[in-house]
């Protein structure tokens, strides 16, 4: 799977079966804050949220940024992810929630 960055539009993508997923961010606080993860059940159970999350953090890492959760599913994969050091953004809602 090919994860493409969209600097302008502050998102991580990929295209699989032809549906897009994608992980949106923005910059704040010395930080990168994942707001949401989507992946559209006609591909979901693949392991691609957790790909495009590992890649935003991952750059967020690369270039000096803390990595930040504000959509719940990046909250539960810092969670499972300790070495990343994240924190959970100061939007969070909860359980199942995105900041859309």
């Amino acid at each position: 799977m090919e994860i493409k960055h969209n600097v302008d539009k502050m998102k991580f993508w990929t295209e699989v079966d032809g549906y897009e997923a994608h992980v949106a961010y923005q910059l704040h606080d010395k930080g990168l804050d994942i707001r949401h993860t989507i992946v559209p059940a006609e591909i979901g159970g693949r392991g691609i949220a957790s790909a495009l999350v590992k890649a935003a953090y991952d750059y967020a890492r690369a270039n000096g940024l803390k990595p930040i959760a504000t959509c719940s599913y990046a909250v539960v994969w810092l969670q499972r992810h300790p070495e990343y050091q994240g924190e959970v953004g100061k939007d969070f809602c909860g359980e199942n929630s995105c900041a859309l």
